[in-house]
């Protein structure tokens, strides 16, 4: 990785890292931040709503953006951008779909409010806090993307953005912020893995 990208990649996840540290450290425990955000979520239900919002539609936002990248890709020819999506979603359905899965099956946390004991090997949801493939995959989609357009106007925006989803799973109470770290950490390997894989000569036509 070249030293501008390690720069946009620091850039891009200080809001999230600088949210989850705040609540790491104003509270006393993951248990007393699901408490706070329970009651805060009943005194406003305006900003709850925002925050559902965020976090069921931040997703599919980018299935969108990535559908009409690859369309236009291809019928225009441009095979280097084609290639550059293609790795990306595998790159996807391996870190935020089968390993997270795989993850939060095998970890079994429970959800907060769920109570405190881990289920490993479970199938049950209210068990599948750890980690968050919410974070994994905004991470996933949008530091790729980034890191190829290479601006640093885009990766604020994205690093703003991808600070909201993560804090939108804390505040709605399907994580803890441990979880979202997690999702951050995996969807950093996948967006990571996806520019490295993108930027070698693997998966080229030859002549």
């Amino acid at each position: 990785m070249h030293t501008r990208s390690l720069t946009h990649w620091a850039i891009f996840s200080a809001p999230l890292l600088i949210l989850l540290a705040i609540l790491w450290f104003g509270f006393s425990s993951e248990g007393d931040v699901a408490i706070y955000f329970k009651d805060h979520r009943l005194l406003h239900p305006a900003l709850r709503s925002f925050m559902q919002v965020v976090t069921d539609w931040s997703n599919p936002l980018f299935y969108g953006v990535y559908a009409v990248m690859l369309l236009t890709a291809w019928r225009s020819g441009d095979r280097d951008r084609v290639r550059f999506i293609l790795i990306l979603l595998v790159c996807q359905g391996v870190v935020a779909g089968l390993a997270v899965h795989f993850l939060k099956s095998f970890i079994g946390r429970p959800r907060p409010g769920q109570g405190l004991w881990f289920d490993p090997l479970t199938t049950r949801a209210s068990q599948h806090s750890l980690p968050s493939g919410h974070t994994t995959e905004i991470i996933g989609w949008s530091l790729p993307l980034s890191l190829r357009i290479d601006k640093i106007w885009l990766t604020v925006l994205m690093s703003l953005f991808i600070g909201l989803v993560g804090f939108s799973r804390v505040y709605l109470g399907w994580h803890h912020p441990s979880d979202v770290f997690f999702g951050w950490l995996l969807g950093s390997m996948g967006g990571l893995a996806t520019t490295v894989i993108a930027s070698t000569s693997i998966f080229t036509r030859k002549g």
